[in-house]
């Protein structure tokens, strides 16, 4: 196996990973920034306040986006396996 097929297959793991994770993270985010320009407003200044709707978005848009992301791993991975013999040699 060579190192260039090696950083390929590297490179396209990472690139799944990210895509994967993106949405929950951009939830995360977008939940962040929507809580903190609330407290700032209204300054009340509580971590609760600032960790339960985070954690809520991303688990709302995990549950949503679990099978896309199911799809997506399990296509990566079928992939790799479906090149097995390739990568064998």
């Amino acid at each position: 196996m060579s190192e260039a097929l090696v950083v390929g297959i590297v490179r396209q793991a990472i690139e799944t990973a990210v895509i994967v994770t993106l949405p929950m993270l951009l939830a995360g985010l977008l939940a962040g920034v929507l809580v903190s320009v609330f407290q700032t407003v209204t300054s009340i200044q509580d971590n609760v306040l600032a960790f339960i709707p985070r954690a809520l978005a991303i688990c709302l848009v995990f549950a949503l986006a679990f099978p896309w992301m199911l799809r997506v791993v399990t296509g990566f991975s079928a992939g790799l396996i479906r090149r097995l013999p390739e990568l064998i040699r």
